[in-house]
């Protein structure tokens, strides 16, 4: 029988010691927000923690099919989407494993997370009306509904149907109205378009600074980014344009989250729990959010100056599943109604 020295025994169990010190010691992100938006928060968790978080950053359906790809041999311990849509098509890929944080859970709303705790909410976003300063009267309006009325005939800038962010307002619609109504909804609101539903959130609000159109749907957190923006034009085009809260004395202006889930493969279980905690802390929500320009998906937790100056508002309290339950019949609704 050959021998194995002491010396080949220590360095195996140190190899494996090691081993197990990494894996206890790091975690894996996959993240469809940009590395300046969540990096330096990560940094300030490995601080805290000592562990160490691997970022890798894409596109939320770039970032899917990866996961989809690598199947069990994924290092991916969380995988970080925007949109509610986008996280419940992560879910029906079953790329997620129940979170089993109390902790976490605990920190939300129910309403902010996924079904049977697949994913929680990081921060809020919400799609209200913007209109023209110098030309709308906001005593005008109440909510999404005035959107499909013959008053604004050819006066309204929305981006296409196949955005997620109008499927899932869509879907919402979906929930409250019935189908039905949000199919009449959909075809008013095509016959009020001022131009082609082309270009991203800011093209929306700039066409209705320029005098394109009256009134435009657009999520918050663009707006801020125009009023912050380094460019003259976009802080002017922002400067005329204000923020009417839709729905206000019914089910509230509609709103959707940046989301987190536990993949079904996670390595790093227990660090990556971990890690969601600390994203749900007063401190990582507060900077998180003001960084963004979202909303604070944790209660109690201060908004920026820039979000306190657009006022309070009425949230929908939805649940954030409904919107990707709905997407399917909202993109059918939608392409009905020749949304496109």
């Amino acid at each position: 029988m050959r021998l194995v020295s002491v010396a080949t025994i220590a360095a195996v169990v140190a190899s494996i010691l090691a081993s197990s010190l990494a894996s206890a010691t790091s975690v894996n992100l996959y993240s469809a927000r940009k590395e300046a938006l969540i990096k330096p928060m990560l940094e300030q968790f490995t601080a805290q923690t000592g562990i160490e978080v691997r970022l890798l950053t894409g596109s939320g359906d770039a970032l899917l099919a990866r996961l989809l790809n690598e199947g069990k041999n994924t290092p991916a311990d969380l995988f970080l989407s925007v949109d509610a849509g986008n996280l419940h098509r992560a879910a029906q890929a079953n790329v997620f494993q129940p979170l089993g944080s109390e902790k976490a859970l605990a920190a939300l709303p129910e309403h902010l997370n996924g079904r049977d705790d697949l994913w929680v909410g990081l921060s809020l976003r919400a799609r209200p009306i913007f209109y023209a300063i110098d030309r709308v009267d906001p005593a005008q309006l109440s909510g999404y509904a005035d959107l499909a009325t013959p008053a604004w005939k050819g006066k309204i800038c929305i981006r296409s149907s196949d955005n997620i962010y109008n499927q899932s307002l869509t879907g919402a619609l979906i929930e409250h109205w019935g189908e039905a109504a949000t199919e009449r909804w959909a075809r008013g609101l095509v016959s009020n378009f001022a131009k082609p539903p082309v270009g991203g959130d800011r093209d929306q609000i700039a066409a209705v600074a320029a005098g394109m159109c009256d009134l435009a749907v657009a999520n918050t957190y663009y707006y801020g980014l125009m009023q912050a923006s380094d460019d003259p034009k976009e802080r002017e085009a922002a400067s005329k344009v204000g923020i009417f809260w839709p729905d206000q004395a019914t089910n509230g202006a509609h709103i959707n989250v940046s989301g987190i889930g536990l993949t079904r493969h996670a390595k790093n279980v227990d660090a990556a729990r971990q890690l969601v905690e600390f994203l749900l802390s007063a401190e990582a929500q507060a900077w998180y959010a003001a960084t963004n320009n979202e909303y604070p998906a944790v209660a109690g937790v201060a908004w920026s100056e820039r979000l306190q100056s657009w006022g309070d508002f009425k949230q929908d309290t939805l649940p954030m599943a409904v919107l990707g339950e709905n997407n399917a019949a909202a993109v059918r609704l939608m392409n009905r109604a020749g949304w496109r």
